[in-house]
């Protein structure tokens, strides 16, 4: 199982609209879009769940296509940096 980041979203995304667009490529095993607290509008990302050679099938004819005026930036998950952010130095 892959987990894939696909980012440079419309702001108006639906994940039934996602999971129509990565399903072409493969089964959609889960998908979570990344939700603004306040206006509940997508955040212009998403994380979605596909077996391997799906996923890799749904980045490489995915990344660079336009949904709706936004060039897509499809690829696979990154690990995250352990590092919070913030000030040098701030206690967490």
């Amino acid at each position: 199982m892959k987990r894939i980041y696909a980012g440079n979203l419309p702001t108006d995304t639906t994940e039934k609209e996602l999971t129509e667009l990565f399903s072409t490529h493969g089964k959609v095993r889960s998908i979570k879009l990344a939700h603004d607290v306040f206006s509940g509008k997508c955040r212009g990302f998403g994380f979605i769940e596909m077996e391997g050679h799906e996923a890799r099938a749904a980045i490489a004819g995915l990344n660079g296509k336009e949904l709706r005026g936004n060039l897509l930036r499809v690829n696979e998950e990154k690990p995250r940096d352990d590092k919070k952010g913030g000030r040098p130095g701030a206690r967490r």
